[in-house]
């Protein structure tokens, strides 16, 4: 969970709100669905909640940092 919650953080003020909307927003809601599983003890459920919203952030933060422009409309 510290790892994803860090690296939601590091996309936003990376500025991926800006630039990767859809993948921020995405990792925020993983973040918190992993949060209320493991509130429910449903620690499997969390772990994979939480790797999936630090793949969606770290996905955001490369695309802000214009390292990755694989979701990107073509211009």
């Amino acid at each position: 969970m510290s790892n994803a919650r860090q690296a939601v953080v590091a996309a936003e003020q990376g500025g991926a709100a800006k630039s990767a909307p859809r993948h921020l927003e995405l990792a925020k809601t993983l973040l918190q669905a992993a949060q209320t599983a493991l509130d429910r003890a449903e620690y499997s459920t969390a772990r994979e909640d939480a790797l999936r919203a630090r793949q969606e952030a770290v996905k955001a933060l490369r695309i802000s940092q214009g390292l990755d422009s694989s979701d990107l409309a073509p211009p």
